[in-house]
């Protein structure tokens, strides 16, 4: 069986963001989007969401590089001056990890998000992290904790077949592959052991950004059996807070390109959200 989930992330990051998920949605093969519950655009986002019945929506949680749900006050080691999150993953995983009033203002922020998630009526369909910043293992924690009272049953960990990219784009530099995949491996199986819903292979790590329609194409014409999910960042265009180097434009043509859409429908691919699986 092979299945696939097509998903966007930073949904509700800003109305470029939003156009371009109910256009690839309704165009294209997008079948899931994560939410920024405190995205400036989140409230244009739940609508369209609401206008749109086949679009799984889950929780895109943001601990770094955004803007908090709670107030700065409630979480001043998270945040700042600016009441922003601080953007220094290294020193905020030291600070998660070793201070106990930390990771209790990690947790409140983290029950803040799902609570913001729960209030739009919208289901469930998965959590993700912006910058997988649920790879640390205390965050992954406070996650499953918060979460399984708001009815998670699905989250993404990248691990990305190297053989399958090199595949589509031989020049592939996989350099880094002997750190990162081990650790990716095992946090799938604690998710798995957690009765998570997590996919067999994951793709938009190594081509974040780059998400182009000859890549998408690769991946769909060699997608692998079990559990598939693509991630795009597509936007109509750069938007505040938007990345300098990411191609958001490009992204959402390969989620929309006529060639792309015809390789999706493929009868031995079933499509759909985490839910669908």
């Amino acid at each position: 069986m092979k299945g696939l989930i097509v998903t966007a992330d930073d949904f509700g990051a800003a109305e470029e963001v939003n156009d371009a998920v109910e256009q690839a949605h309704r165009d294209g093969i997008l079948t899931a989007a994560s939410l920024m519950v405190s995205g400036a655009a989140a409230p244009g986002a739940v609508a369209r969401a609401r206008a749109l019945p086949r679009l799984r929506v889950g929780l895109h949680i943001v601990l770094v590089d955004g803007k908090p749900t709670l107030p700065a006050s409630a979480i001043p080691d998270l945040v700042d001056a600016a009441g922003m999150f601080r953007n220094n993953m290294t020193a905020g995983a030291f600070r998660i990890f070793f201070l106990p009033r930390v990771r209790r203002q990690l947790e409140a922020e983290i029950a803040a998000q799902f609570d913001a998630f729960r209030a739009t009526g919208l289901t469930l369909d998965h959590v993700n992290t912006h910058k997988h910043f649920h790879l640390h293992p205390t965050i992954a924690a406070a996650i499953l904790r918060v979460g399984r009272r708001y009815g998670l049953r699905a989250v993404r960990v990248p691990v990305e077949p190297r053989w399958l990219l090199r595949r589509v784009e031989p020049t592939l530099n996989s350099s880094r592959d002997w750190l990162l995949t081990p650790w990716l491996l095992l946090s799938r199986r604690r998710f798995r052991a957690a009765k998570m819903c997590v996919p067999d292979q994951v793709f938009g790590l190594a081509w974040s950004g780059a998400m182009t329609s000859g890549r998408v194409l690769g991946l769909l014409e060699n997608l692998p059996p079990g559990l598939t999910e693509i991630y795009l960042h597509p936007a109509t265009g750069p938007y505040r807070g938007s990345a300098p180097d990411y191609h958001y434009a490009d992204e959402l043509a390969a989620l929309t390109a006529p060639r792309i859409v015809e390789a999706s429908r493929n009868s031995a691919v079933t499509r759909g959200g985490f839910a669908d699986f």
